[in-house]
């Protein structure tokens, strides 16, 4: 019998046939049945001892030729080496149902079980990536002995240039790597491409008898490197130190830092493999349009400083980005995106977890995400020495819970999650998180929810986690479970829609959400149209046959550059989750009867403005004043212009057309008559 996971997601099912289940000894409880049918697998064995005593027959399974699932990732790099053995890597799949589910106090894990089993059947999109070729050209950056010692250790491993601050007390001339003092003045690039220059840069002298001296320093001493150890003490070259490729830094009073950053730095040799964690489509970002700065999202969360100014856009340089996902959760046009993995691949996560889960007979199932280092290590040190994850609890790891922003909270309860957590780490910067999670609570207390059913979580230590996670009563959400296609945009509207169907006033949200209404104060609004040519999205838009402005707040990212642009200051935003049919249509925000020309009868301008500008110059300017200029003012462009070339004191006028001689005219002899 195929299981509703296949239903829902036709096609994509893993083509997996036999499932082995081990409950480890006996300290976690199974139902073969219900996971078989979760997995969509043909054959189902439960074991106890899989990796020792039961090894057959995990060797029988890999050696049938059929696609095989373990549901054991402690053991992954053993089971792994025996498929390769067997031939049989490609055909070998695991996961992990311990740790994350059946290592638990509380009863009854089998639905998580199921569902992380289910899971299995999207298969996770390849993240594109780039080589970074590495030299291992390194640069150390130090103040005393510690500088020195690192220098020698990592010249057998790489080209090391020791820079110190100041001259050491002794030592003597050394082959193995360059020795100079110096001050870093600026730092720039990454692994492979590192650019330093040096004021005061005075290398040292090999020639002379007794202590060996420094050449008479310079400044702006220019430098390429592809590794940077940094044990000066100082205060790091780069934002985000421990996000920077190919920097390691490190305090010199801690042994143990040092010890690893020397490790770190010496494993920098050869081609890498960098991801390429954001596409960026400049074509839709809202960054600035005719030098309205308008969208500085993304440039306000980066931790790294991988994104600049590029004119009207900007850019990422995909060198320096770590791939935190912070400017893509706060993105609001989606000009950024994550793509390690997309936001369409979480999303369908969501829903597959959250279907498998109530089919295996589960009812209100929460989602905590959380990262692979910090948060999978807790998880794991919980469910061995703790009380482990509450059965209703899914985790979800992703790349970095930085990007985890309000459309993925949102979704979460969409496919029917009755809570949503982000677990942050001690190196979270939690700046995008806060934001966005700010953003999720409002949409849900504006649609008469608790806002605390979505949350960002710090503990220290295992048991504040369970501290935080058991004996919390949660009242379910009843929701349809939405299919969470489309943009993020389109995702989180589709959410907050079916969470609040009752809703017919907008939902107010937090200053700086992408979302909102655009107000024009229509006593200072002139219809000069600034705003329409500016917005980078079309949700402003002007009227064929009149003066008008159009709005459709779906579209409306809340950039600002209307508001900058409006030269009369008439324009205010308003944030707020309109989710009406309203949204989607363009509405009329102002309009006015247009001026008719008082020649031909065209319409043009508009009329009130018109009217005003006549009513301030006639008579009050001399210009205006017993000449018929004002007359010009209530003209289309046209009739001005041919009024103007044949107005009486018109600068084109050039005395009368000469009488055009013709042949006879000569023959006739007149000639002279006419000159």
């Amino acid at each position: 019998m195929q299981s509703a996971i296949w239903t829902c997601w036709g096609g994509l099912m893993a083509e997996t046939k036999r499932l082995l289940v081990c409950d480890c000894a006996g300290s976690m409880a199974l139902n073969p049945e219900i996971l078989g049918k979760a997995a969509g697998v043909e054959g189902v064995t439960a074991c106890s001892f899989l990796c020792t005593d039961q090894v057959q027959v995990a060797t029988d399974a890999l050696s049938e030729g059929s696609m095989v699932t373990i549901a054991c990732r402690q053991e992954a790099d053993f089971f792994e080496g025996l498929a390769e053995e067997l031939g049989a890597v490609e055909r070998l799949k695991t996961v992990d149902i311990r740790d994350r589910a059946g290592w638990t106090d509380d009863e009854n894990a089998v639905p998580k079980q199921a569902a992380l089993l289910a899971e299995l059947a999207l298969p996770r999109p390849q993240t594109p990536s780039k080589d970074v070729t590495s030299d291992g050209v390194c640069l150390i950056l130090g103040s005393d002995d510690t500088a020195l010692a690192a220098a020698k250790r990592l010249s057998d491993v790489l080209a090391v240039t020791c820079l110190m601050s100041t001259a050491p007390d002794f030592v003597s001339p050394v082959n193995s790597y360059d020795l100079a003092i110096g001050q870093v003045a600026t730092a720039s690039g990454t692994a492979g491409k590192f650019e330093v220059i040096v004021d005061q840069y005075a290398p040292m002298q090999r020639t002379g008898r007794g202590d060996p001296g420094f050449m008479k320093p310079k400044d702006g001493a220019r430098s390429k490197c592809d590794v940077i150890l940094d044990i000066s003490g100082q205060t790091p070259l780069f934002p985000a130190p421990e996000k920077r490729d190919g920097y390691f830094h490190a305090d010199p009073k801690d042994q143990l830092g040092v010890e690893r950053a020397i490790f770190d730095a010496s494993q920098m040799v050869g081609t890498f493999e960098k991801p390429l964690y954001i596409r960026f489509d400049p074509s839709i970002c809202a960054h600035s349009r005719a030098e309205q700065t308008g969208c500085n999202r993304c440039l306000n969360v980066c931790p790294t400083g991988a994104i600049s100014p590029a004119g009207d856009v900007v850019s990422i340089d995909e060198n320096i980005c770590a791939g935190c996902g912070a400017c893509a959760a706060v993105c609001p046009s989606g000009a950024a995106s994550y793509d390690d993995p997309s936001a369409d691949y979480l999303f369908r996560r969501l829903r597959i977890l959250s279907l498998a889960y109530r089919e295996a007979g589960g009812e209100a199932p929460r989602v905590l995400f959380h990262d692979g280092e910090f948060g999978g290590e807790m998880i794991r040190l919980s469910a061995r020495f703790g009380r482990g994850l509450p059965a209703d609890v899914i985790p979800v790891d992703v790349s970095n819970v930085e990007g985890v922003g309000h459309a993925e909270l949102i979704a979460a309860m969409g496919v029917g999650f009755t809570e949503a957590l982000v677990l942050a780490g001690p190196k979270t910067d939690v700046t995008a998180p806060e934001s966005e999670i700010e953003i999720a609570r409002a949409i849900l207390q504006g649609g008469g929810h608790n806002a605390d059913l979505v949350r960002l979580l710090r503990p220290e230590t295992p048991d504040d986690l369970e501290d935080i996670l058991y004996d919390r009563p949660i009242e379910p959400i009843k929701v349809e479970p939405v299919l969470p296609l489309g943009s993020r945009r389109d995702v989180t509207r589709l959410a907050s829609a079916a969470l609040s169907p009752d809703v017919d006033a907008p939902i107010e949200l937090p200053l700086g959400a992408p979302y909102g209404a655009v107000l024009i104060d229509k006593d200072l609004c002139t219809l000069c149209l600034s705003c329409v040519s500016l917005c980078p999205v079309g949700a402003l838009t002007d009227h064929a046959d009149r003066p008008a402005v159009n709005f459709q707040e779906s579209a409306c990212l809340q950039c600002g550059i209307c508001k900058s642009a409006c030269p009369e200051s008439a324009i205010s935003l308003a944030p707020q989750l309109n989710l009406s049919k309203e949204a989607i249509i363009p509405q009329m925000l102002h309009e006015e009867e247009p001026f008719e020309c008082i020649e031909c009868g065209k319409p043009f301008g508009v009329k009130s403005t018109i009217n005003k500008i006549v009513e301030t110059l006639e008579g009050k300017h001399w210009m205006y004043t017993n000449s018929d200029n004002t007359k010009l003012i209530q003209m289309c462009d046209d009739c001005r212009v041919r009024s103007q070339y044949h107005g009486e004191n018109s600068p084109f006028q050039m005395g009368e057309r000469p009488k055009v001689r013709t042949t006879d005219e000569y023959l006739s002899g007149d000639l002279e008559d006419q000159d």
